[in-house]
């Protein structure tokens, strides 16, 4: 018998928002993550504004310990584990010390990079001699598995403890994927979510392409505008953002507080075939993913109160919405209402799809649309397609039922997940 999943944690390190509370003020009041960078101005990139969390000393510390902290530079596994330990604790599980793995446990936590300001600060110190002084933890700093090992290690989970990595998709696909095992019995619970670095050697090749904007470094906060005609590219940024994935068995038998259940999705890839390259989508594979996942879940397109979408503020935005339009086959004011995390908090590349997640998870359990910021000026593409009422620049105070989440990222890939309102 197939298990029914349900969320029972969220954490979020966000750019506008470290911590559920200051998360959730944030996306409900259209709260902009997005500065400028002093660094990014100094290395003359083009785009010199980003969206960096804000984590201090203090707020370290109730994770690692010092011992931990001295010669640590990873902000993509610091970010990571703050938010993984913060959903394990909101979901009301131990984060005492134990002398057995939890075998019922486990983590699939995603990342695109690991550590890669301490990869470049070890390959300094081997060309200067300096091998000894690598440190004992800089091969865990920079293995792309770093973060689920941090995680694994400090929660003592014995179930299945990996890192997926499929650029933009990552976090929605960790959803998906760790889902599956909890349905199919194989563990009780999985901690999953994603996460990104900070910083120019992640952000560079981006800028490098020219697909991140240039026209707003005076103006932070107006600079990431998806679905707007003057937008000019994503505004790079970074975070994490984590869930605690349980059986709904186990979950009430402990007296867990439920935020959502798991309905099912899809993943999939265009083969960078029909249109599809490293970098554009093959839009007939974006259509089946959806297509696909609404069918997993045993949903209609009818029943979708809320859409939260991958839209980062590109020349794709209208493709995008073309793509859900003809996958839902709603157009008009028959779609439903569908809004772009990224306004408020930029591209956070891999940790996007986690990070969108946890927004569209709190969206459902208390009852509101978050608003879209910078799109007073929508692409006549995308508005010749669904009416403007379906794209809200203003806070919606409304029940939903269920809210779905996609992303599609580099190397033409996709993933689409479902989550619904859990009734008793």
């Amino acid at each position: 018998m197939k298990k029914r999943v349900v969320i029972t944690g969220l954490g979020i390190v966000a750019p506008n928002g470290v911590g559920l509370a200051a998360f959730t003020h944030a996306i409900q009041n259209g709260v902009s993550g997005i500065k400028h960078d002093a660094e990014l101005e100094r290395l003359q990139f083009s785009c010199q504004i980003a969206g960096k969390p804000e984590i201090s000393t203090e707020h370290s510390l109730q994770y690692f310990t010092e011992l931990e902290l001295r010669n640590f530079n990873s902000s993509g596994i610091l970010y990571g584990v703050i938010a993984g330990m913060e959903a394990w604790n909101d979901a009301g599980l131990s984060l005492a010390i134990q002398d057995e793995p939890d075998w019922d446990s486990g983590t699939i936590f995603g990342t695109g990079t690991s550590g890669i300001d301490k990869f470049r600060e070890s390959i300094y110190k081997i060309d200067d001699f300096q091998t000894r002084r690598l440190g004992s933890t800089a091969v865990a700093q920079t293995m792309n598995s770093g973060v689920s090992a941090y995680l694994g290690g400090k929660l003592g989970l014995g179930n299945q403890v990996t890192t997926n990595s499929s650029a933009c998709t990552t976090g929605t696909e960790s959803i998906l994927m760790g889902y599956e095992r909890i349905k199919l019995g194989q563990a009780k619970r999985m901690l999953v979510g994603s996460t990104s670095d900070s910083g120019p050697y992640i952000w560079g090749g981006f800028d490098a392409m020219k697909v991140c904007t240039f026209k707003h470094n005076d103006s932070p906060e107006k600079g990431s505008r998806p679905m707007s005609v003057s937008a000019s590219g994503f505004v790079p940024s970074s975070g994490a953002g984590a869930l605690v994935l349980e059986d709904l068995e186990s979950a009430l038998a402990r007296g867990a507080k439920i935020y959502a259940e798991v309905l099912g999705g899809n993943s999939n890839s265009g083969g960078q075939r029909g249109g599809g390259t490293m970098t554009a989508p093959n839009a007939t594979a974006v259509k089946r993913c959806i297509t696909d996942a609404l069918a997993n879940a045993n949903v209609s397109s009818n029943e979708i109160d809320t859409i939260n979408g991958h839209l980062t503020a590109t020349a794709k935005d209208g493709l995008e919405i073309q793509n859900w339009s003809e996958a839902l086959q709603l157009k008009g004011k028959e779609f439903p209402y569908i809004n772009s995390l990224k306004s408020m908090v930029g591209h956070c590349l891999s940790g996007s799809g986690s990070v969108e997640s946890v927004a569209s998870v709190l969206q459902l359990y208390y009852g509101f649309i978050f608003p879209n910021s910078n799109c007073e000026d929508l692409h006549p593409e995308i508005t010749a397609i669904i009416d403007e009422s379906c794209i809200p620049q203003q806070l919606i105070e409304k029940e939903l039922n269920i809210v779905v989440k996609a992303s599609f990222g580099f190397g033409d890939v996709n993933a689409c997940v479902l989550f619904k309102k859990y009734l008793p």
